[in-house]
C-alpha cells in the first residue's frame, strides 16, 4: 500500500455499482483467488447484488462502511445493529490487497461505530464454519465461536450457488 492515508465514509447509493464489482471480486471467480478470502471452491454465483445493498443502505442503524485512498474503493463492509449487538458482514478486500492490513483497519471501524456511535455491547457474524483460515484471523483480532449454527440458504440464489452440500453458518462474537 502506499503512504496516502486510508479514509472511512459512509456508501450511499451512487457506490452501489462499485460495492457490487469489489465484494464479487473478493469473493467469486478467478479474480478472488489472487487474495486468501476466495470462496471460488466453495460457491459460484452472485455475492451480493445492488438491491440488497440499497436495502441495507436504507435500513436504520445500518451503515456500509468503505475504505478508500484518493477516491479509489479499497475494502467495504456493513455494519448494523441486529437484536442489541452489531452484526458485521460484507466484508470484502480487493484481493491485491489482501494481507496487507486494511481488513484489521475496516473490522476496527466497523467495530468503533457499533460501540461508540450505536453503543452496542459486542459484534457478532456469521462465517461459513469450514473456513479455518478466516476463522482464525477473527480469533486473533478478540472474536470466539459460539457454538451457535445456523444453516446455510441452499435454494436461495442470493447466497450464491454451493458447489458442496456440507455448508453451514457459525456466529463468532466479540465484545466491545
Amino acid at each position: 500500500m502506499n503512504n496516502q492515508p486510508i479514509q472511512f465514509r459512509a456508501a450511499d447509493s451512487r457506490d452501489i455499482p462499485a460495492l457490487v464489482d469489489l465484494v464479487t471480486s473478493a469473493y467469486r471467480g478467478d479474480d478472488s483467488r489472487a487474495g486468501w478470502t476466495t470462496e471460488a471452491d466453495l460457491l459460484d454465483g452472485m455475492r451480493i447484488d445492488g438491491e440488497r445493498i440499497q436495502a441495507d443502505l436504507d435500513r436504520e442503524r445500518s451503515r456500509i462502511l468503505i475504505a478508500e485512498r484518493d477516491g479509489e474503493m479499497l475494502a467495504c463492509a456493513h455494519v448494523m445493529d441486529e437484536d442489541g449487538a452489531g452484526y458485521f458482514g460484507m466484508f470484502a478486500v480487493r484481493p491485491n490487497l489482501q494481507g496487507a492490513g486494511l481488513g484489521k483497519l475496516m473490522l476496527a471501524e466497523a467495530e468503533r461505530v457499533a460501540h461508540e456511535d450505536w453503543s452496542l455491547p459486542a459484534m457478532r457474524m456469521t462465517v461459513i464454519d469450514i473456513r479455518d483460515e478466516l476463522i482464525a484471523f477473527y480469533e486473533r483480532r478478540g472474536y470466539h465461536r459460539t457454538g451457535i449454527r445456523k444453516p446455510f440458504p441452499y435454494g436461495d440464489a442470493r447466497y450464491g450457488l454451493p458447489k458442496r452440500d456440507d455448508l453451514r453458518f457459525e456466529v463468532l462474537e466479540k465484545s466491545l
